[in-house]
Formats: structure tokens, C-alpha cells, sequence
């Protein structure tokens, strides 16, 4: 019987969630082969671009890989945006909005959404000096995943992503970790 592994990693802002580059024009990208010698076989479950950070899952293991990226399984996002949350614009995230996916209006499913007044737990960045207006905290959880689905939400309620932060995956918890560490997790 093959042994499956199973990890979590802190998966740093400006990395690929992958471990080899088949893509010429990705040529210098930074991937999560250079912080993991892991596993032969080993993969993530799911994605985070490469401007995006946080908890990405690691395992050799397919079926643990497709239920945690199933519809089932809740994924929360610590999201710092350009400008003020109000309850107003929570409101309209619980609710659905709509965005482009693949060029055609999807409205995204009923979220949970509330605003963050402690980030504390989040590990300091830089991402733009404080003379250039003012940001906040949003806590965003969805069970789908359409590509950059977080991103397009908060643009579409006029709050752009300045920083996005995976925060937990079922009942996987980024906690305390640090950007580049993995952490074994069982199943």
C-alpha cells in the first residue's frame, strides 16, 4: 500500500503554487520546489496566485486533494482593501456578487463576509505607504473557486485587493505559521 503524505504550507507572497515551471514565459518565477524538497508525487490542492499568500495544502494523495477542492469544504481569506468596509458592502458580499468568469457574468454563491477589527494573527508586509488613503480588513469565506473569485468581489464593491491572505481550508488553519513554513497535517 502506498503511503500518503500530507503537509501544510505558509505559501509566500510571489510564489507559484507549483513545484515545476512548464511554461517558457515563467521562466523566473519563484515556485514552492525552491522552500519544499518534498515527496515524489507530492502537489497542491487548489491554487493561490502569485500575488496571494497563506495556507496552501501539499499531499501525494488525489481523493484528499478532490474532496478539499470540492464545494463542500469552506476556504476563508483575510483580505486587505483599498478603502473603508462598511456593513453595506458586507451585506452585498454575503448576498452574491457578480463577476466575469472566463468573459461571462457568474454570480458568485451566498459567503460569509465580515469585517476584520484584529489582524494581529496576519504576518506584517509592506504593500504601499499610508499617504496613499486608506485600507482595511475583510474576512471573506466561500466554498467554490472560480480564478482570482476574491479579487473580482472586492473590485466589483469598489474596495480593490491590496494584500490576500488564506487563512483556512476546512478545518486546516494557517494559525500562526510563517511565510515558507510547511507543517505535516493527517487526514
Amino acid at each position: 500500500m502506498k503511503v500518503q503524505n500530507y503537509y501544510k504550507i505558509y505559501k509566500p507572497y510571489g510564489y507559484l503554487s507549483q513545484f515545476v515551471n512548464y511554461q517558457n514565459k515563467r521562466k523566473s518565477k519563484k515556485l514552492l520546489g525552491e522552500l519544499f524538497h518534498s515527496p515524489n508525487g507530492v502537489m497542491a490542492v487548489g491554487r493561490l496566485d502569485e500575488k496571494s499568500e497563506g495556507l496552501l495544502l501539499l499531499t501525494t494523495d488525489g481523493k484528499f486533494s478532490n474532496y478539499i477542492t470540492s464545494s463542500e469544504i469552506e476556504k476563508e481569506y483575510h483580505v486587505m482593501v483599498d478603502g473603508i468596509i462598511t456593513p453595506k458592502i458586507i451585506s452585498e458580499l454575503r448576498h452574491g456578487i457578480e463577476i466575469s468568469v472566463e468573459g461571462k457574468a457568474y454570480k458568485t454563491k451566498p459567503c460569509k463576509a465580515e469585517i476584520l477589527t484584529d489582524t494581529s494573527h496576519i504576518v506584517e508586509r509592506f504593500v504601499r505607504d499610508e499617504r496613499h488613503g486608506v485600507t482595511s480588513w475583510v474576512s471573506i469565506t466561500i466554498t467554490e473557486g472560480k480564478f482570482r473569485q476574491v479579487r473580482k468581489m472586492t473590485a466589483k464593491v469598489g474596495l480593490p485587493t491590496l494584500r490576500l491572505v488564506r487563512v483556512r481550508i476546512g478545518d486546516y488553519r494557517l494559525g500562526l505559521m510563517k511565510p515558507a513554513e510547511v507543517l505535516p497535517i493527517s487526514y
